[in-house]
Protein backbone atom coordinates (compact mmCIF):
# COMPACT_ATOMS: atom_id res chain seq x y z
CA UNK A 1 0.00 0.00 0.00
CA UNK A 2 1.21 3.18 -1.24
CA UNK A 3 1.78 5.92 1.69
CA UNK A 4 -0.99 8.62 0.50
CA UNK A 5 -3.86 5.27 0.34
CA UNK A 6 -1.97 4.32 3.96
CA UNK A 7 -2.79 7.74 5.04
CA UNK A 8 -6.59 7.94 3.05
CA UNK A 9 -7.31 4.08 5.03
CA UNK A 10 -5.96 6.28 8.50
CA UNK A 11 -8.62 9.20 7.76
CA UNK A 12 -11.59 6.75 6.85
CA UNK A 13 -11.23 4.72 9.69
CA UNK A 14 -11.36 7.82 12.08
CA UNK A 15 -14.19 9.72 10.57
CA UNK A 16 -15.83 6.88 8.36
CA UNK A 17 -16.24 8.98 5.59
CA UNK A 18 -15.76 7.80 2.26
CA UNK A 19 -12.93 7.91 0.36
CA UNK A 20 -14.56 10.94 -2.24
CA UNK A 21 -14.48 13.29 0.96
CA UNK A 22 -10.75 12.72 1.38
CA UNK A 23 -10.14 14.70 -2.18
CA UNK A 24 -11.02 17.96 -0.82
CA UNK A 25 -8.73 19.82 2.54
CA UNK A 26 -11.06 19.31 5.23
CA UNK A 27 -10.48 20.23 8.12
CA UNK A 28 -11.10 18.72 11.74
CA UNK A 29 -13.64 22.00 12.74
CA UNK A 30 -15.53 20.70 9.69
CA UNK A 31 -15.76 17.27 10.38
CA UNK A 32 -19.21 16.64 13.36
CA UNK A 33 -16.96 13.33 14.75
CA UNK A 34 -14.14 15.91 15.76
CA UNK A 35 -13.14 16.63 19.10
CA UNK A 36 -10.41 15.80 21.43
CA UNK A 37 -9.99 11.97 21.20
CA UNK A 38 -10.31 12.05 17.80
CA UNK A 39 -7.78 14.21 16.98
CA UNK A 40 -5.33 12.17 19.32
CA UNK A 41 -6.95 8.84 18.17
CA UNK A 42 -5.41 10.24 14.39
CA UNK A 43 -1.97 11.46 15.18
CA UNK A 44 -1.27 8.09 17.35
CA UNK A 45 -3.16 5.99 14.52
CA UNK A 46 -0.99 7.91 11.99
CA UNK A 47 2.49 8.29 14.44
CA UNK A 48 1.99 4.28 14.22
CA UNK A 49 1.17 4.03 10.34
CA UNK A 50 4.04 5.36 9.00
CA UNK A 51 6.58 5.12 12.33
CA UNK A 52 6.99 8.84 13.30
CA UNK A 53 7.11 10.81 16.01
CA UNK A 54 5.19 14.20 16.04
CA UNK A 55 5.97 16.76 18.25
CA UNK A 56 3.76 19.23 20.03
CA UNK A 57 4.02 21.57 17.78
CA UNK A 58 2.93 19.37 14.91
CA UNK A 59 -0.08 17.95 17.13
CA UNK A 60 -1.62 21.26 17.29
CA UNK A 61 -1.13 22.74 14.17
CA UNK A 62 -2.56 19.08 12.18
CA UNK A 63 -5.81 20.60 11.05
CA UNK A 64 -6.66 19.17 7.84
CA UNK A 65 -6.12 16.59 5.52
CA UNK A 66 -3.71 18.43 3.05
CA UNK A 67 -2.33 20.36 6.22
CA UNK A 68 -1.54 16.31 7.55
CA UNK A 69 0.48 15.48 4.19
CA UNK A 70 2.82 18.38 4.71
CA UNK A 71 3.55 17.60 7.93
CA UNK A 72 4.23 13.75 7.56
CA UNK A 73 6.14 14.85 3.90
CA UNK A 74 8.46 17.04 6.16
CA UNK A 75 8.98 13.86 8.29
CA UNK A 76 10.51 11.79 4.90
CA UNK A 77 7.06 10.37 4.17
CA UNK A 78 6.58 10.59 0.34
CA UNK A 79 3.22 10.86 -0.97
CA UNK A 80 4.13 11.09 -4.40
CA UNK A 81 4.69 7.65 -4.82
Amino acid sequence: MNNLKKYQSVFMDIFDVPAEVLNDDFAFVNTENWDSITHMGLIADLETAFDVMFDTEEILNFGSYENGKRILKSKGVDFDV
